[in-house]
């Protein structure tokens, strides 16, 4: 859709004649290519979008460079928008940004519940969106992605639950334990597919000979784990694992202890990926261990700055004088695949764009990004995963190490996997 045409999705809004004549020639003289944004800045999931500001600002230089399409140098404005941690609000934010703000592209992170409603208003729209930070399985199945047939406007980029799985499995397997494991899957789009019985954990782990107990799905924001903790405590479990967020984390770990049930490994996802949230634990964060998605020891650089991952960290740990965070890669490999495929799109039509984002092929700071070639279906491109534990630190309170890369050789190890206590 040309944005100087009155369209069709303008006229639903109810915009009379003469508004569109009198904004649109003001606004064509200074053409600017816009970048939708959504991610968590609030709610319980705002560890997701803690570093996403600073990306921008760092990235403002190249943003204000511009990019050249239809022969014309045209300025990039981005517009971030908060998902609030809820799904609701992320569709709503979106539907702004797409019928009111008419964005060119849209990006989106962190988590099925920001990701999937914003993928769907771009699918309905005919937007062109690029999202990450969910596994792959949610955001495709979960919003009825036919393999065959896949989506038209909506890419994403990021690993999936089998990558985690065997990340799991390869860090557990390095340490003594009985293999009885204990699941905290919350009944939301990470939980209900890591807990899947054919997609998620159950399978893989039952081929390796582990024995899993899953007390069932529970709501987030849950005040009470007595009963997982009592199943837990039935099953003899020595391992917990699950997707949870970083209050329900520590809900469980406090009662847990308070229980007396005191297991050998726990091993999180989501919840455990950030460095506030492991220090908010108190000693209940020494020795935990989660899925490492991107960390200053990734041997990859960015194709905006040159920088490489340990670079890019540093900066951030200067400039917002807090320690790296996992999604500082993420975000800044979005605005990298957003740039490229703008600047390779042979028009500012938005089913160029989309043409322009299919066809990426470009090596990231989080690794190679390429659809049609580097996932299950053509609308994913899975990224690297490794295993790590936080230790207490010397710079900072914890510190993340990477204690296996058997599933990804090409990013180093820094530690050794250690068990609880």
């Amino acid at each position: 859709m040309n944005r100087f045409n009155l369209s069709r999705r303008r006229v639903l809004q109810g915009m009379g004649a003469a508004t569109a004549l009198t904004v649109f020639p003001a606004f064509a003289a200074n053409r600017e290519i816009r970048i939708g944004y959504v991610s968590p800045q609030t709610g319980p999931l705002a560890a997701f979008g803690e570093a996403d500001k600073w990306v921008i600002a760092s990235l403002e230089k190249r943003f204000n460079e511009g990019v050249t399409l239809e022969g014309k140098k045209m300025p990039i404005k981005i517009l971030l928008k908060d998902s609030q941690s809820s799904p609701n609000r992320a569709g709503e934010v979106a539907n702004d940004l797409i019928l009111q703000d008419d964005i060119d592209l849209m990006l989106v992170s962190s988590t099925p519940e920001t990701v999937n409603p914003v993928s769907d208003a771009c699918e309905l729209n005919e937007v062109p969106c690029i999202s990450t930070v969910a596994p792959w399985q949610p955001w495709f199945f979960g919003r009825g992605g036919k393999p065959d047939t896949g989506f038209e406007w909506t890419y994403h980029m990021f690993w999936g639950l089998e990558d985690v799985i065997g990340n799991f499995l390869n860090g557990w397997n390095s340490v003594q334990t009985n293999k009885k494991v204990g699941g905290l899957f919350p009944n939301d789009g990470d939980g209900n597919a890591w807990g899947d019985p054919e997609l998620g954990f159950p399978k893989p782990l039952a081929a390796q000979g582990y024995t899993l107990t899953d007390p069932g799905r529970f709501q987030n924001m849950n005040q009470d784990f007595s009963a997982q903790i009592a199943a837990f405590k039935q099953g003899q479990v020595e391992i917990v694992t699950g997707v949870v967020i970083p209050p329900d984390a520590k809900t469980f770990l406090t009662q847990a202890r308070q229980q007396g049930f005191n297991p050998k490994v726990i091993t999180l996802g989501k919840a455990l990926l950030f460095p506030g949230a492991i220090e908010a634990l108190g000693d209940l964060g020494a020795g935990l261990t989660t899925e490492v998605w991107w960390s200053p020891w990734h041997p990859f650089s960015s194709s905006l700055t040159g920088q490489n991952a340990q670079a890019v960290c540093a900066a951030y740990e200067t400039q917002a004088q807090r320690q790296w965070t996992q999604p500082i890669g993420f975000a800044h490999a979005l605005f990298e695949v957003a740039i490229n495929a703008l600047s390779r799109a042979k028009s500012t039509e938005k089913a160029a764009i989309r043409d322009a984002v299919a066809a990426t092929q470009l090596d990231t700071i989080v690794g190679p990004v390429k659809w049609g070639g580097q996932g299950p279906f053509k609308n994913v491109s899975k990224t690297p995963l490794v295993f790590g534990q936080w230790n207490p630190g010397k710079k900072y309170k914890y510190e993340l190490s990477i204690v296996n890369n058997q599933a990804n050789p090409q990013i180093p190890v820094n530690g050794e996997m250690k068990l609880i206590g």
